[in-house]
């Protein structure tokens, strides 16, 4: 939904709800999407093998109790705030798309952390689960690069990267975490200093071969400080957690299309501005 339209005509996306005559008037028929040019909401409703489904678009979860006190919650994220909203509201049954699928039915696949979230359509008739048993992989694959080349390599399984299409205005994550699994070399968050901010105001007064090697000097401290000690050095970095961060660039990178990429190599990921 388009934020100028929704001011325009004073629509209130915290408390007011509609219907899809109501949205399709207000925003347009049909909707496209920018890049890709589909109607979603048409292109859903004609997924459901039975046709008679009705649209309401809302962002009060309190809302769906005026049309079923049967729940399935479909989003991702907020899944549990959702979850205990929709309970404490009066729901009779509530279900998270998490909680399907969490044990085997026969010879089916299943994930015993999300369930159905972070599917892949496979065939027209089945569908790929988000994967699981990462951990027991990444120590596996860890373990045998070890073993053949004597080098230490950490390994993360990464689905969806976590940032926002600055174009599209949509969050890339639809997958319940970045890293299903990953060695413990990736726990943690960046360690940084803003260089910016250093050599506009501490080094400032420097000659340019100086400068070099006191920012070279002030990284190298840096690693025998904490964070709280460096929090005016680092102000302006931000703090993301390092699965999150490469999973981002490895998403980036393989593409989600035809690029058919089964492994990315990040190297010198860890290397800073004093590293010779």
């Amino acid at each position: 939904m388009d934020i100028d339209t929704m001011d325009k005509v004073g629509l209130n996306p915290f408390t007011d709800t509609l219907t899809e005559d109501q949205y399709r008037k207000i925003f347009g028929e049909p909707v496209r999407h920018p890049f890709t040019g589909l109607d979603y909401v048409k292109l859903y409703k004609e997924q459901a093998v039975n046709s008679n489904i009705e649209i309401y678009f809302t962002n009060n979860p309190r809302v769906a109790l005026n049309y079923s006190k049967e729940i399935l919650v479909a989003n991702i994220h907020e899944r549990q705030r959702t979850k205990r909203i929709l309970k404490q509201a009066g729901a009779s049954i509530v279900y998270g798309l998490d909680e399907l699928l969490t044990a085997p039915i026969g010879n089916s696949g299943y994930n015993p952390d999300y369930g159905l979230l972070g599917t892949n359509l496979a065939t027209n008739n089945k569908i790929k689960l988000f994967p699981r048993d990462c951990q027991k992989v990444v120590n596996e694959v860890q373990a045998v690069i070890r073993e053949k080349t004597g080098k230490q390599v950490e390994v993360m399984i990464y689905g969806d990267g976590a940032f926002k299409d600055p174009q599209g205005k949509i969050w890339e994550l639809a997958d319940p975490v970045v890293s299903p699994g990953y060695t413990k070399g990736l726990e943690g968050t960046p360690h940084e200093i803003k260089l910016k901010f250093i050599a506009d105001n501490e080094l400032c007064c420097l000659g340019h071969d100086k400068i070099t090697e006191a920012m070279k000097n002030k990284i190298k401290e840096k690693k025998k400080e904490s964070m709280e000690s460096m929090e005016t050095a680092s102000l302006g970095t931000t703090p993301r957690r390092l699965t999150d961060l490469l999973g981002s660039l490895c998403d980036l990178t393989s593409g989600s299309g035809d690029k058919g990429t089964p492994i990315v190599l990040v190297q010198g990921y860890f290397d800073d501005y004093a590293t010779d």
